[in-house]
């Protein structure tokens, strides 16, 4: 058989069984990026066992949702691992990562917003996408936006994080020609019911071509925007040929 033949015939193998986990190496053919661990509900030492058994494959590692706590753990197996705290993830790069050509742009309404926007941003940037950041721009003092259209209309594609009624993806995907990926949060009073108010905003908006993610997911955000904007092709792909 030829490589594509054998690749096809391999890319759902093989997993290693650990008994509370089962890691997918092959993830990466599928889907072109290593499996993520969702480090939320996990026992420390688990996600420690984890990383530990795919420093032996060397590939790349992501965490999310991370503590403090969990990454000093990590730290005991892995010399050579970042965390970005305000996004709380973790990452081990074993592998260079190829970039994209395009870039992507993250758009938050409020400063309390800043934490589910800095996950998606880092997400992207991890993936290899150059991230371009726009925070503070809510429709409370929409002047601060149309100020810096020009930025958002150089990206591939948007990401709008707004917590609160969640409108502002609604405005950006009525004046930029590009997709939008809203993300709501849980920020707001009472009757924002945890999100829920801009989720279903962000759903219902009129404005054609916003597609939204899980409330406070700003991971899915960034996963998402990055295999928009790889459609655009990666840099110096003459030189992989």
């Amino acid at each position: 058989m030829n490589i594509d033949e054998a690749i096809e015939k391999l890319k759902n193998l093989p997993f290693e069984d650990l008994e509370f986990a089962k890691i997918d190496y092959h993830r990466s053919l599928r889907r072109g990026v290593p499996e993520v661990i969702f480090c939320q509900g996990k026992k420390k030492d688990h996600i420690v066992k984890i990383v530990e058994a795919m420093m032996k494959k060397g590939t790349n590692i992501m965490g999310t949702r991370a503590s403090l706590e969990v990454v000093e753990g990590v730290k005991e197996v892995a010399e050579n691992v970042r965390y970005f705290e305000e996004a709380r993830i973790f990452y081990i790069e074993n592998q260079k990562v190829i970039k994209n050509k395009g870039k992507i742009a993250v758009v938050c309404a409020g400063t309390s917003d800043i934490p589910v926007a800095e996950e998606a941003a880092v997400t992207a940037e991890i993936f290899g996408n150059r991230v371009d950041r726009l925070y503070d721009v809510g429709v409370a003092g929409i002047h601060r936006l149309f100020m810096n259209l020009n930025l958002i209309k150089q990206a591939n594609v948007v990401i709008v994080v707004a917590g609160m009624e969640g409108a502002l993806a609604s405005v950006v995907a009525g004046v930029i020609d590009k997709p939008v990926i809203a993300v709501p949060t849980s920020v707001g009073y009472g009757a924002n019911f945890n999100g829920l108010s801009a989720l279903l905003t962000m759903l219902n908006s009129c404005a054609g071509g916003i597609t939204v993610v899980n409330i406070d997911n700003g991971f899915g955000a960034g996963f998402a925007a990055h295999l928009i904007n790889r459609l655009g092709g990666i840099e110096n792909e003459d030189s992989l040929s």
